[in-house]
């Protein structure tokens, strides 16, 4: 980010609007009290995996510049749920937000610094001017190189104020558990939950309270080793083995340790952790790695080793049960992954589902053989049903197996209830309920008009329904296939994460449910008939971009951080790929294709929808050699950022679309 790609645009940041402050203290902030600090404004909503890696990505910055940066969350809410001031505060809390944050739930901030997807970043000098718009993850290197320009700049003029910035911690309201994630019964009766708040495993007692025993130190980090010296990163979700799978690798369950992008192995008998899938680099590939016009392997890749280590082949795996056409990846050390949620032991793959919310996608891991594989979805954030490797997923958050070895899935982002069927060695998607990325509400009935609202937790019932834990909706509801109908078995919960049918001492199966938001675990009866609720469906509250029909030109800006260049050793290195809901919106234009510019031609005969866009670019590390080429060996990396882009068509519309995928002004 050098003085070259910074222009000497003048522009003023707007102020900063909104319903209130979390983490100030009770203070309301305003640029002025923050003039001399460098301003890091992080527009992001809690619901977003994306927006949870740009926190963790920050955090080492926000150390290091102490004294003179201040983020500011902005929080732009999605869904309605998020809109609540209480559930906002409760997010801020469980993911250890150590800076102020803006409630935006009019997105009045979000539309001044015209905001399009979540995560943007902006950077705003001490002066209050915005040098820097970026959207998506993987922009702390550049960020950094940045605020050492503005530090040197701004001390240089005296314009730059070090000292403490405006973050007043809140107090902690968790007791035992701290928002807990997924659960599951041991033979003996206990309960295994993962204290995700605490960054730690517990064994509760039946009566769902008394701690018999802890897995992992309490201390958020990473390490192997015994039960009181491991160490996990807010774990999310754990299966247990079959007991002679057990046997044999020598763990009873493997746990999704989320934010560390690893699976663990838990031995229930000594406490002993182990890492047995993931290489702690955030994955940021879809189906392996793979350039634009297919040569150059590995450019899409973090760097040169990982592409190397990572060549995805499509092939079946082998499994001791039926064969599955699935993307095999690797050995399972040697794996990057992405934030891993839930998982669950498949008979037919004689391996363990994965949900991985950060790819969007489902992978399998073999504890045998330790392989990893790609089991359905493109990479691309959506919903599309289909053969497997082409099916698009969002965030999918919850797993479980039915009787008939299909996959059920909670797909959070799109409040959807899928399922993967397995058979004849292929993997087929289907959406039961839901109907796309901004489409959610609250309302039984038929499967194609009921609504969730960014559901996490899915099980399966006694009698083949299935059951959802409804996170945003505080509720769990429940699927009849025979009926092909959606009713509710119980509201007023506190965002509950995950349910799970247990029987307690032989008694009619109940639910145990995990109440994340106040910190504690409830068990829940399955009444005979379920009540009826509808309270109507609902869309996303975002603001629709107005658009002519007709020609629209596409450009989407990026420019490579200082000490990096465009890698275009085997042609263009930039993408985009671009489709819509319906597809009947775009009349030109679809596709992936070379390139960051694109003239798209929309319908006059559809009146609104979306448009899904998808943007790449690759850049390699290190000073160029004495013939201008990028030098062996250097570390690649891939910006990408995904928009969906609620549109209206109407005669005096925009006709060009600017977006921002590393932009600078």
């Amino acid at each position: 980010m050098s003085e070259s790609v910074r222009t000497h645009l003048r522009v003023r940041a707007s102020e900063l609007v909104g319903r209130g402050w979390l983490n100030t203290g009770g203070k309301t902030l305003d640029l002025e009290a923050l003039r001399g600090k460098i301003v890091l404004l992080d527009f992001w909503t809690f619901c977003c995996i994306n927006c949870l890696h740009v926190l963790d990505e920050l955090r080492p910055l926000e150390e290091k510049y102490s004294d003179v940066l201040v983020t500011v969350g902005v929080h732009s809410p999605k869904f309605e749920h998020e809109a609540d001031p209480v559930a906002l505060a409760a997010a801020v809390e469980r993911y250890e937000i150590h800076h102020p944050v803006l409630d935006d739930p009019e997105l009045d901030t979000w539309k001044a610094y015209t905001a399009r997807a979540w995560p943007t970043l902006v950077v705003i000098d001490p002066e209050g001017y915005i040098v820097a718009h970026l959207s998506g993850e993987g922009h702390a290197g550049g960020l950094g190189v940045l605020l050492e320009e503005l530090v040197a700049e701004h001390e240089a003029k005296g314009t730059l104020h070090r000292g403490d910035g405006p973050y007043v911690a809140p107090e902690p309201t968790s007791g035992t558990l701290r928002f807990p994630g997924k659960a599951t019964r041991l033979e003996n009766g206990n309960y295994l939950v993962v204290d995700s708040g605490h960054h730690r495993l517990v064994e509760l007692q039946p009566d769902l309270h008394t701690v018999v025993r802890t897995f992992g130190s309490g201390t958020k980090g990473y390490a192997d080793g015994a039960s009181d010296a491991a160490r996990f990163n807010e774990p999310q979700g754990v299966a247990l083995l079959p007991a002679a799978v057990a046997e044999r690798v020598g763990y009873d369950a493997i746990v999704a340790d989320t934010v560390n992008h690893r699976l663990r192995g838990l031995s229930l008998q000594t406490g002993e952790v182990r890492t047995v899938a993931g290489n702690g680099i955030q994955r940021l590939l879809d189906a392996g790695p793979a350039r634009v016009n297919g040569s150059g392997a590995g450019t899409w890749a973090k760097s040169a080793e990982e592409a190397g280590s990572e060549a995805a082949e499509h092939h079946p795996a082998d499994f001791a049960g039926d064969a599955f056409d699935v993307g095999r990846l690797g050995p399972g050390l040697s794996v990057s992954l992405s934030s891993p949620w839930d998982l669950v032991w498949s008979e037919k793959l004689q391996g363990v589902a994965i949900a991985m919310a950060g790819t969007h996608q489902l992978f399998v891991f073999d504890p045998v053989t330790s392989v990893v594989s790609i089991l359905a979805g493109s990479g691309l954030e959506g919903l599309l049903d289909g053969p497997a490797e082409e099916a698009w997923f969002a965030q999918p958050s919850g797993v479980s197996v039915d009787a008939a070895g299909n996959i059920w899935v909670a797909d959070s982002e799109t409040s959807a209830l899928r399922r993967l069927v397995l058979e004849n060695g292929r993997v087929r998607v289907e959406t039961v309920v839901g109907k796309g990325l901004f489409d959610f509400g609250f309302r039984d009935g038929a499967a194609a008009d009921a609504r969730l609202q960014h559901p996490l937790g899915v099980t399966v019932l006694p009698d083949g329904s299935v059951a959802v834990a409804d996170t945003y909706n505080g509720a769990v509801r429940r699927f009849d296939p025979a009926s092909g109908t959606v009713s509710t078995l119980t509201r007023g919960l506190a965002e509950p994460s995950d349910v799970v049918v247990v029987q307690p001492n032989g008694s009619d199966p109940l639910l145990l449910v995990v109440e994340s938001n106040k910190h504690q675990l409830v068990l829940v009866p399955i009444p005979k008939e379920a009540q009826q609720v509808d309270e109507g469906a609902s869309q996303t509250h975002r603001p629709k971009s107005p658009f002519a029909p007709g020609l629209l030109d596409l450009k989407v800006r990026f420019t490579a951080p200082t000490g990096q260049k465009l890698d275009d050793r085997w042609g263009d290195p930039t993408q985009l790929k671009i489709s819509s809901t319906p597809p009947e919106l775009l009349v030109a234009g679809s596709g992936t294709l070379e390139g960051l510019e694109r003239t798209l031609e929309l319908s006059g005969d559809i009146s609104e929808g979306v448009l899904h866009i998808t943007a790449r670019a690759a850049a390699c590390d290190g000073p160029e050699t004495e013939d201008g080429e990028i030098p062996d060996h250097a570390a690649c990396h891939l910006y990408q950022q995904d928009w969906g882009i609620p549109v209206v068509l109407q005669a005096d519309g925009d006709t060009e679309l600017v977006l921002d995928l590393r932009g600078m002004d």
